[in-house]
């Protein structure tokens, strides 16, 4: 009688064992829980920091390619290995210099403040100062509005715009000339009856261009809503060889034209030296 006593004891025992194993490892995952938290908060951080980053996108200026409420992918590494192309859709920062198209109620205390920070982070809420537009023009371009089709130029190539502009909406109706600087870009929004880009800020520095410098990165890929889910590419009018060709043929216009006032002069000088040495040798 004893034996079963014994084994049932064994039983009780080993079943006291795994229940208080269990809810160890219940208790283990409980108190590690806020510190996965924490880890993968900080990585989402890292990666939004330096590789890629959610953005909401607040306003109507890039109807309909991207519309309100949509959240886009941004790649921040893009340009560190190639420039900014022309078609580029890009978020830039406007900080102390373009006013916000959608004006947002500051915080009103430390923890709304917060949330907006990681709502910001994370894409879910819009960011008070960042922008969303079409790269039109590069460094060294001459954008232009309009030519007898009532198209935009670029280097005197006119833009065939249809695949993004908004549905009745005219490629421009203010009229502007602009040669791009060094380290600024032009843009402009697809929807351009009610984006306030580069042809309304023409008064401030820059003539209505942005430092090349303020670009977060390029949006590549619209993620929400899931049924708009695309991919964000650059237009094929952008790819046309002669806007390359003209913005290529600009620096060689122009150091062919300097070229040749030192040409004269060194031909001036060249004659000079010449008529110097047949006078010493009489």
């Amino acid at each position: 009688m004893s034996v079963p006593a014994k084994d049932g004891v064994d039983v009780v025992a080993e079943d006291v064992k795994q229940t208080a194993e269990g809810g160890g490892k219940r208790g283990s995952f409980w108190r590690e829980l806020p510190v996965l938290i924490v880890v993968a908060l900080a990585l989402a951080l890292l990666i939004k920091s330096f590789v890629v980053q959610a953005f909401y996108i607040p306003s109507e200026s890039m109807q309909n390619t991207l519309l309100v409420n949509d959240r886009v992918l941004v790649n921040k590494l893009v340009y560190h290995v190639r420039d900014i192309h022309r078609g580029d859709i890009v978020v830039f920062s406007g900080l102390d210099s373009w006013d916000p198209e959608v004006q947002i109620e500051p915080p009103s205390n430390v923890v709304t403040g917060a949330l907006r920070w990681v709502g910001t982070a994370f894409g879910m809420v819009p960011g008070e100062k960042d922008y969303i537009k079409r790269v039109i023009g590069v460094p060294g371009d001459k954008v232009k509005c309009c030519d007898a089709q009532g198209r935009v130029t670029v280097n005197g190539v006119p833009l065939d715009e249809k695949s993004y502009l908004y549905p009745g909406d005219a490629p421009s109706t203010d009229q502007f000339e602009v040669t791009v600087p060094p380290g600024r870009l032009w843009v402009m929004g697809d929807h351009r009856s009610v984006s306030f880009d580069s042809r309304r800020h023409q008064g401030d520095p820059g003539g209505g261009t942005i430092p090349a410098d303020k670009v977060v990165g390029r949006a590549f890929v619209i993620v929400w809503p899931f049924d708009r889910a695309t991919v964000l590419s650059i237009p094929e009018t952008f790819s046309q060889p002669a806007l390359a060709l003209a913005a290529g043929a600009a620096p060689f216009v122009g150091g062919f034209a300097a070229a040749l006032p030192l040409m004269a002069v060194g031909r001036r000088l060249a004659f000079r030296r010449r008529a110097s040495r047949g006078r010493a040798r009489r």
